[in-house]
């Protein structure tokens, strides 16, 4: 029976680190979203960039996924903005270069931009590149089991309740979207606290049994 304990216990202890780790792991990333929106669909996307060096992001680039027209981008104090366009005059890359520090160690910044999705369904892959005041750069252009991913947004007609945005309410939508956002992603943190928290009891609980 107590060798029974003792292997939960390390089951148990596993996946708390693993909580901890994938909660870690999932705020590191540079990320755009939403993850789902309509197609045709004037989207309002964030992007979110951490610092995860000992040295200050100061420039990042992010290049529109093939069918995404960007149609206007919101200000960001502190930071320049330059758009690179084809032969047609479509934007394909939008990058923010720090006037001043940039972003610190241990902080991050969002970055606001309103886009015009692809008319049919499918996916938008946002490929982002980082750069440090060190010179090195983060590439974030791999897949989701890649240690530098890009962010995927599905095309999808079930988004278009939630997500389309037209002329008349697409301020209104903006800020509403982007509180929801920040709102889930702290309630997705939250959860995977408590649940290491619980799963950290129990283990405390069921080693101490096993000394008995």
């Amino acid at each position: 029976m107590k060798t029974l304990f003792k292997k939960w216990a390390s089951v148990l202890l596993t996946l708390t680190l693993m909580f901890f780790i994938y909660s870690a792991t999932a705020s590191a990333h540079v990320v755009v979203t939403p993850n789902t929106s309509a197609p045709g669909a004037w989207e309002t996307y964030t992007m979110k960039v951490p610092t995860e060096k000992k040295v200050p992001t100061v420039k990042i680039t992010l290049k529109m996924p093939d069918g995404v027209q960007l149609e206007s981008y919101q200000p960001v104090q502190g930071w320049n903005v330059k758009l690179a366009k084809d032969s047609s005059g479509k934007v394909k890359n939008i990058t923010w270069t720090a006037t001043g520090k940039g972003i610190g160690v241990d902080q991050f910044q969002q970055f606001s931009f309103v886009a015009a999705n692809p008319d049919k369904q499918g996916s938008a892959a946002w490929d982002a590149y980082q750069y440090y005041k060190d010179g090195s750069i983060v590439e974030w252009t791999g897949n989701e089991k890649s240690d530098t991913p890009h962010s995927i947004t599905k095309i999808t007609t079930s988004a278009t309740t939630l997500n389309t945005v037209t002329a008349h309410d697409q301020h209104q939508t903006s800020s509403d979207h982007s509180n929801m956002n920040d709102t889930s992603s702290k309630n997705i943190t939250l959860t995977l606290a408590i649940i290491a928290v619980i799963l950290s009891i129990l283990s405390l609980f069921v080693s101490f049994i096993t000394r008995k």
